[in-house]
């Protein structure tokens, strides 16, 4: 059976699928963001929670597969914020900020994926963005202007005393 007629698949498979760590996966599987079944010690994705995760194939055309013409045209971006000098209270608040705004878009053609991260050892936070390139571009800029000069969402005094 080929590949792409599989019902079930490891949750190996899919983050090579969709070019990601199989610990994001499993991630996205506890989140809830993608539905899995657990069989022994494994969890198991089926062909429809995955596309709906990801959309569902776009089917070829006669015309377009004959003419050799790749089907459905599909750009993807993948970004990686790094903020350093960061509070745990504005790390967090930035994160729901950043989600929130991802999932306020999903109404958009290409829906973002957020996975935020942070290290309270270094004082450093990352955002790591997949979706469209307009998408991500918007999230950006929205990132920027709420990180820039003027705005107190993440204050650079008096949090490393809370650390000790």
């Amino acid at each position: 059976m080929e590949s792409g007629e599989r019902e079930l698949y490891s949750v190996g498979e899919v983050a090579e699928r969709l070019g990601l760590h199989v610990r994001t996966v499993r991630n996205y599987v506890r989140d809830g963001r993608l539905k899995a079944v657990r069989i022994g010690k494994q969890y198991r994705i089926s062909r429809a929670d995955f596309e709906a995760l990801t959309g569902p194939p776009e089917p070829e055309t006669g015309e377009s597969a004959a003419a050799g013409v790749p089907r459905g045209r599909h750009l993807e971006v993948s970004s990686i914020v790094q903020i350093d000098s960061v509070g745990p209270d504005a790390a967090s608040r930035l994160s729901t900020f950043v989600t929130a705004s991802a999932q306020s878009a999903r109404g958009r053609a290409h829906s973002l994926r957020i996975q935020t991260v942070y290290d309270q050892e270094r004082s450093r936070m990352k955002i790591v963005i997949l979706g469209g390139a307009a998408e991500t571009a918007d999230l950006l800029n929205l990132v920027d202007s709420v990180l820039g000069p003027g705005n107190d969402l993440l204050p650079t005094e008096g949090w490393e005393s809370d650390r000790a």
